[in-house]
């Protein structure tokens, strides 16, 4: 019997969230992702003093991912390993869903940054990717400095991490040389109370401190997910973001600058060594520099941490720097019938909440929409459902999905299967993640 195959690509939150959604009604999905296990940011963005909710979000992923009807591709990435518009036209799914994040940095907006990346300049995502793998024996990726009096541009919760990142390092690197030993998750609840316990300070240490250069002001920065829709509640707001940096501060320890935006480079020999930041002024809610404010910043090197956009794979629309989503509701692509966007991909935040409940929304619309028959019986229409689809045609809106043909559900499984066999995937999730879990640091460290 005719029945629909939905292909996903992306396992962590919104993807496995969209296969799940789609299990429960009966659909059989294919989740690819580009690394051997699909956990996506919460593996390798959140950063990994966050034990207890990196293990409770990877276990709900591994709990979806383990229905029956779900069928796991490890290794394989889109745009690299696959073609996008060859699986999204010729393979014959019923529908494809990309669930696969926001993992390139937003460019710094300083002309010519670009050439430093790696000479001076470094963006967020694989500096955290690299911190939070570094301690692993099998770890062979890039490297990257740890220093003190690091400039990192940015004001959301992410350039706080890279804050605390470079913080821990540099506490525990100049307590080590002192005979004082320590890790990241003593620190992580408080470098202030660690040294306080110790009796020394950061003057004592040679410890300066890094800096966040926030081209807003304190009350603006992007901490809280707090709804903010009437005066009272836009003052409620931007107390708590004022309080929250308060907060990181004080335990952390890393110094702040708001009002100041980056605007030019200062090279020497081939390599960044400082950027003139003006400071700025609040005009109708949008920051303005001010002319005549340059000020010489140097520091070891930068860190931008200015946001997170989708890799730009070639045949997936875009419009700027974000995908060109057509149905705003079911988030389909412009130009293709039945392929979606769900997640950071397309609303443009990390948060672990909003992306599980976009995945879980949009994919209920679309097995509304577009796979409300996933079994292929046959319905007799009514006038009305007739009246109702010219209506949904008028709007733009397409036409149900028709189930895929027994042949083609064959050839799509076959494909799948060898597929898996070449990354050695024998069908059985749990024991595939236990066999490639990375190793843990709080087991190094003897548990915390």
């Amino acid at each position: 019997m005719a029945k629909h195959l939905v292909g996903i690509f992306g396992g962590a939150v919104s993807g496995a969230e969209a296969a799940f959604q789609c299990a429960e009604k009966g659909i059989t999905t294919v989740v690819f992702d580009q690394n051997a296990l699909p956990y996506g940011k919460i593996e390798d963005g959140l950063p990994k003093w966050h034990v207890k909710l990196r293990d409770k979000e990877e276990g709900r992923i591994n709990e979806k991912l383990s229905h029956p009807l779900v069928h796991f591709v490890p290794n394989t990435g889109l745009g690299r390993d696959l073609d996008f518009e060859e699986v999204a036209r010729e393979w014959g799914f019923s529908a494809v869903i990309l669930a696969i994040g926001a993992w390139r940095d937003r460019p710094l907006p300083v002309s010519g940054a670009e050439a430093y990346v790696g000479k001076g300049l470094y963006y967020q995502n694989p500096f955290i990717h690299w911190y939070n793998h570094c301690h692993e024996p099998e770890y062979d990726g890039p490297q990257y400095p740890i220093a003190d009096g690091v400039g990192i541009i940015g004001g959301g919760l992410a350039s706080l991490d890279v804050a605390k990142v470079l913080m821990f390092e540099t506490v525990m690197a100049a307590l080590k040389e002192r005979g004082f030993e320590t890790d990241l998750f003593k620190l992580d609840r408080s470098i202030a109370r660690v040294l306080e316990e110790l009796g020394v300070t950061l003057d004592d240490l040679g410890i300066k401190g890094c800096t966040l250069y926030y081209r807003r002001r304190a009350k603006d920065m992007p901490l809280s997910p707090m709804v903010a829709d009437t005066p009272e509640k836009v003052a409620k707001l931007e107390a708590v973001r004022e309080k929250i940096l308060n907060n990181y501060q004080s335990k952390y320890l890393f110094n702040v600058a708001t009002q100041h935006v980056p605007c030019d480079l200062i090279v020497e020999d081939g390599h960044l060594r400082g950027l003139v930041f003006q400071e700025t002024e609040i005009v109708d809610g949008r920051a303005r520099a001010i002319p005549g404010t340059e000020e010489e910043v140097f520091a070891p090197y930068f860190v931008s941490s200015i946001g997170s956009i989708p890799e730009m794979i070639p045949g997936i629309p875009a419009r700027g720097s974000v995908y060109d989503v057509a149905d705003p509701e079911v988030c389909r692509l412009a130009g293709y019938e039945h392929v979606f966007a769900v997640g950071n991909a397309v609303t443009g935040r990390g948060n672990i909440n909003e992306s599980l409940k976009h995945g879980r929304e949009v994919t209920q619309q679309i097995l509304e929409r577009y796979l409300d028959d996933p079994m292929g019986t046959a319905v007799e229409v009514s006038v009305a459902d007739q009246k109702e689809q010219v209506a949904r045609a008028i709007d733009g809106i397409l036409p149900a999905v028709k189930p895929v043909s027994d042949d083609t559900f064959n050839e799509l499984m076959t494909r799948v299967k060898a597929m898996q066999e070449k990354h050695g995937y024998n069908g059985d999730f749990m024991a595939w993640v236990q066999q490639h879990l990375p190793t843990r640091l709080e087991d190094l460290l003897g548990g915390h």
